[in-house]
């Protein structure tokens, strides 16, 4: 049965190439990404040509994350245009990479901002409509950092993601019972196929910066060709897209809560498979196992 849904952040990277699969697979989705009359109006006149092509319900819409009258206009859209949401997909999010010290507090709540309170924003446009019709699925992309390997110079990046999943692990037990169900899709380090780590942001504060060099000289990029190195050759972003189209066409109460794809093996699977283990067993020797799966 196809969806009506709407992904974040989906003007390139995971986000492009998920909404165009989904889109194959036969749903209506918007792309939502910011700038669409501007910077990015390359990106949706390349989303329209697909459509085409594809012969696919692919659309666009604009959506900043950072503002809570963007967030409620595109989901207004969707509902205006389609009269019906089924999919929230959160996928926005923004990289910065180097010494942890480096990075001024108004830096690292920018990152927090767009990962983190991003989704809160959406939620709070979406939420309502999915919480109305009993019936939904809010999906979230996050990061095997926040269990996993963690190499450094990324912390703000993965202090955000880790509160992301956080978010989205209550989010679950507070949707439930509006049988809106919640499914975290767990990328690995994919280091080729995505320009992550080209457009992430810089610290600002540079003076830091030569005290750690002197140390940690070249780390970066040694901890990107290391990550490259750990990858399969085999591995290509299209997994994280597969996956979320492999979730969203699982039948309703059936959908798996988290699911990885990491073709790296950092070890966060196994850290996660024993942390949603833990959290199953404690909401039920509470007596609320009814929180585990949406309820009709």
């Amino acid at each position: 049965m196809s969806s009506t849904i709407l992904i974040t952040g989906a003007g390139s990277g995971f986000g492009a190439l998920t909404a165009r699969a989904l889109a194959d697979a036969g749903h209506t989705v918007y792309a939502a990404m910011r700038n669409t009359t501007t910077r990015n109006a390359e990106r949706v006149a390349d989303a329209r040509a697909y459509a085409i092509e594809h012969n696919a319900d692919l659309r666009t819409v604009e959506l900043d994350v950072l503002s809570q009258e963007s967030a409620d206009a595109a989901i207004a859209t969707v509902l205006s245009e389609t009269g019906r949401l089924d999919v929230i997909i959160h996928n926005a999010g923004h990289m910065v990479t180097g010494p942890t010290e480096a990075f001024t507090p108004d830096e690292m709540i920018a990152v927090y901002d767009t990962n983190v309170l991003g989704t809160q924003r959406v939620n709070r446009a979406a939420l309502p409509h999915l919480r109305s019709q009993r019936k939904g699925l809010v999906l979230w992309v996050g990061s095997t950092s926040t269990r996993g390997g963690t190499p450094p110079y990324l912390a703000p990046y993965f202090a955000a993601k880790a509160a992301m999943d956080a978010l989205a692990v209550s989010y679950a037990a507070e949707l439930a019972r509006f049988n809106i169900e919640t499914s975290i899709v767990v990328p690995g380090a994919f280091t080729r196929g995505t320009n992550h780590f080209a457009t992430g942001g810089q610290p600002a504060d540079q003076s830091v910066i030569p005290a750690y060099e002197e140390h940690y000289s070249g780390l970066m990029d040694q901890v990107a060709l290391r990550l490259a190195d750990l990858a399969p050759a085999d591995a290509d972003v299209s997994q994280v897209a597969a996956a979320i189209v492999e979730v969203v066409a699982t039948d309703h109460g059936e959908r798996p809560f988290r699911v990885h794809v990491d073709p790296s093996n950092d070890g966060s699977e196994t850290v996660s498979v024993l942390a949603d283990h833990i959290r199953a067993q404690f909401l039920t020797r509470i007596g609320l196992e009814d929180l585990l799966h949406p309820t009709t």
